[in-house]
């Protein structure tokens, strides 16, 4: 991930921006695509089902906006303590200042993407909201964004048809960005 790769800022519909390198430009069938990194690092607020058994607790995604603005002040002054600063941003929640060093016992493997395996994140804090306890992770795998360019030149989400299409291309390109960074 190159510090000096060029930046664009991705918007989303409800106005919230996010700061991006762009990793890769990729044309398919005449179509120009932009694979994007976020600037700062993504981050994923999880709930804790606690009526569960500590064994069997399975962390929920938080991605309902109601959700996130209800524990919102709260992740952002937790991971103020770390000197983090949470952002609202456009595709994912972010965090703007340099993550702590992994600590490997604390690292979730979460497993309900069954195409991918897993994904792994870091564990950056934990709180309580009315009784429930959330915890906020840093994936560990780089976080791309594929858009693509409008007529002015800026960069659009993609609608679910368009990701459908590129698809079995994704892994292909991901792969190469990965080999890259390991030269």
């Amino acid at each position: 991930m190159g510090m000096d790769a060029p930046t664009i800022t991705l918007n989303d519909e409800a106005g919230r921006s996010l700061l991006c390198y762009i990793e890769r430009t990729i044309e398919v069938e005449g179509e120009e695509y932009l694979l994007l990194m976020p600037a700062d690092s993504p981050v994923e607020i999880f709930a804790w089902d606690e009526d569960a058994d500590e064994e069997e607790s399975e962390p929920t995604l938080v991605s309902e906006d109601d959700e996130i603005d209800a524990i919102f002040a709260t992740a952002k002054a937790v991971l103020g303590e770390l000197n983090l600063t949470l952002k609202r941003s456009a595709v994912t929640l972010t965090v703007e200042g340099e993550l702590p060093d992994t600590d490997e016992e604390d690292d979730l493997v979460d497993e309900d993407d069954e195409e991918e395996g897993y994904e792994e994140l870091q564990l950056l804090a934990t709180f309580y909201h009315e009784e429930q306890e959330y915890a906020i992770y840093a994936p560990l795998d780089p976080y791309l964004i594929l858009t693509r360019l409008d007529e002015n030149g800026e960069p659009q989400l993609l609608s679910d048809e368009e990701l459908k299409k590129l698809e079995p291309i994704l892994p292909a390109i991901e792969d190469e960005l990965f080999y890259e960074e390991l030269d």
